[in-house]
């Protein structure tokens, strides 16, 4: 599953008039990129969730012939957020699925990244995660909380003091469980993810898929860490942001396949 559905707002006046999936990098559109690099994996069959412009989104699609996909589209009428986004999608998952409960992946419309998606997958399954989650050692704005053995446990805001489990037990920190060795990684807006997920979550309409991740837990539910620091990773959400990551396609440092 693909998230397109915010508003774009950091990214205005670029998304004034399109959706931020439509925002282009050096002539591709984010979707594109997005499609390109799940096709590139094995991937053959999305759905993208929408907001804003949804009618544009089809238009593009059928114009590219689905990039050569099986891709489904949700109108969200109300914003959703990414975790009520993706119980939404839930039909699509569980028919896909069927009994086999292959694991599948969520994927942020607004990041670059060369994770590799196929050993992401393969981590989640030998360590049956219900889900995984690829983060960073880098500085972010808010920070998610793991133990020794990279299992989710808390979340924290801030630039400072990122990985001092002190810190944590001081209070600056949301621990929704005991935890040793904690640290503090950046989450990349990647997932893989259990169709288990869908019977274990309890929120209803517009919901943070990290607010679920505390929960499940808290519950002591496997949600783990997929290190990826060597990996590049960009996220698209400024006009700024947009003009790095399009001299990054022209001098290689990123390259879309």
């Amino acid at each position: 599953m693909i998230l397109a559905a915010g508003l774009g707002t950091r990214l205005r006046p670029l998304t004034d008039e399109r959706p931020k999936a439509l925002v282009t990098v050096a002539g591709r559109t984010l979707l594109e990129i997005a499609l390109s690099r799940l096709r590139a994996f094995g991937v053959r069959e999305v759905i993208v969730n929408t907001h804003r412009y949804t009618d544009m989104i089809l238009d593009y699609l059928k114009a590219n012939g689905n990039f050569g996909m099986r891709i489904e589209v949700t109108r969200e009428q109300v914003l959703l957020d990414t975790g009520g986004g993706l119980k939404n999608a839930a039909p699509f998952f569980l028919e896909a699925a069927g009994s086999a409960q292959e694991p599948f992946i969520l994927h942020n419309v607004d990041v670059l990244s060369t994770i590799d998606l196929g050993r992401m997958i393969r981590f989640h399954s030998h360590h049956a995660a219900l889900a995984t989650l690829g983060v960073q050692d880098r500085e972010t704005s808010r920070y998610l909380l793991f133990d020794r053995d990279g299992q989710l446990c808390g979340r924290r805001a801030g630039r400072a003091q990122k990985t001092d489990a002190r810190n944590a037990e001081e209070g600056q920190a949301e621990l929704v469980r005991p935890a040793l060795g904690v640290r503090a990684l950046a989450f990349s807006g990647i997932n893989v993810i259990s169709p288990l997920l869908f019977a274990r979550m309890t929120e209803e309409g517009a919901f943070s898929i990290v607010d679920a991740y505390m929960h499940l837990a808290a519950q002591g539910e496997r949600i783990l860490a997929f290190r990826a620091d060597e990996c590049y990773w960009r996220d698209l959400g400024r006009p700024e942001s947009i003009l790095h990551a399009a001299r990054d396609l022209a001098n290689g440092t990123y390259s879309v396949i």
